[in-house]
């Protein structure tokens, strides 16, 4: 969910701000991204849809998205063409922190080795 609260953040400064369309795009296609992911999970589609190895294209949406937001977010705040463009790349850098803490939860989840249950002992 903070994901989302954090691209809709993102993308209301580039938007109020009348940024360049890439930094709206990008804002944009993270939210909605992220926004579909949290409903697959939410109605647990992943279960349904085996087909798809789903927390590896979770990590792997979250080590693109970073890549591209650290792009962005520092023509941004390098730019700073006015406020708006400026708080946008602070959002976007707060962003990309959770994408790669994200991408690294998810990673020690999946593939973290040992995996036990905490059944209650008798």
């Amino acid at each position: 969910v903070s994901l989302q609260l954090l691209a809709w953040g993102m993308f209301l400064c580039f938007l109020i701000a009348r940024s360049l369309g890439a930094y709206t795009a990008l804002a944009g296609m993270e939210l909605l991204i992220s926004t579909l992911f949290f409903l697959l999970y939410l109605l647990k589609l992943d279960k349904k849809m085996t087909w798809l190895f789903w927390p590896l294209a979770d990590i792997l949406n979250s080590v693109i998205a970073a890549l591209f937001l650290l792009v962005v977010c520092l023509f941004a705040v390098v730019i700073k063409s006015n406020k708006g463009t400026l708080a946008g790349g602070v959002f976007g850098f707060i962003l990309l922190i959770v994408c790669v803490v994200d991408a690294v939860v998810f990673w020690k989840i999946s593939f973290g080795g040992r995996r036990e249950r905490n059944a209650p002992a008798k």
